[in-house]
C-alpha cells in the first residue's frame, strides 16, 4: 500500500473512531450542572490525525465529524458549538504543535482551553447573553483536565497507530 493509500486509510478509520466516540460523550451525562461539558474524547482521535496524517487532513477530518455527528446525532444549536469549538481547537492545536514547543499533552491542553472558548463566543453570540461567558473560568479548567487526559491518551493512539502503519 502506498503512503498516499496508507494516509486515506487512516484518516477514514479516525474519522469514523472520532464519530464513535462523540455518539458514545452523548449517551454520557456529565453531573457537573455546567451546560455542554463533555470530556471531549474524539479529540483522541484528531489530535491522532494532526502527528500522524498532517495538519490539514487533521483539519479535515475534524471537520466531517462534526458535520456527520451534527446530521446523525445532534441539533442546530449542537452543530454550531461543536463547529466552532471544534474547529479553533483543531488550528489552534495545529498552530501550536508548529512551535515545537509543546508536547502533545500541552497541544491537547491547549485545543481543550480554545474548544471551550470557541463554544463559550458561540453561545454568547447565539444566544445574545454575555453572561453566558461567566462559565468560561470552569470551563477552561475542564479543558486543563481533559486536554491532559484527551493528551495521554492520543499519545498511546499515535505510538500504535505509528508501529503499525509506517508513513513516510
Amino acid at each position: 500500500m502506498n503512503n498516499n493509500s496508507k494516509r486515506v486509510a487512516i484518516c477514514g478509520v479516525l474519522t469514523a473512531l472520532a464519530m464513535i466516540f462523540s455518539y458514545i460523550e452523548a449517551l454520557i451525562p456529565i453531573p457537573i450542572g455546567i451546560p455542554g461539558v463533555k470530556l471531549g474524547i474524539a479529540n483522541i482521535a484528531i489530535i491522532a490525525v494532526i502527528y500522524i496524517v498532517g495538519d490539514s487532513q487533521a483539519i479535515i477530518v475534524n471537520f466531517l465529524r462534526i458535520m456527520l455527528t451534527g446530521i446523525l446525532f445532534g441539533n442546530f444549536y449542537s452543530f454550531l458549538f461543536s463547529l466552532a469549538g471544534g474547529m479553533l481547537s483543531v488550528v489552534i492545536m495545529v498552530l501550536v504543535k508548529k512551535t515545537k514547543k509543546l508536547s502533545m499533552v500541552g497541544v491537547s491542553i491547549i485545543g481543550g482551553v480554545a474548544h471551550n472558548i470557541g463554544q463559550i463566543v458561540a453561545a454568547v453570540f447565539l444566544m445574545d447573553n454575555a453572561a453566558i461567558a461567566y462559565y468560561l473560568p470552569v470551563l477552561i479548567i475542564a479543558g486543563v483536565v481533559t486536554g491532559i487526559v484527551i493528551g495521554y491518551v492520543g499519545q498511546l493512539v499515535t505510538r500504535s497507530i505509528s508501529a503499525n502503519f509506517i508513513i513516510d
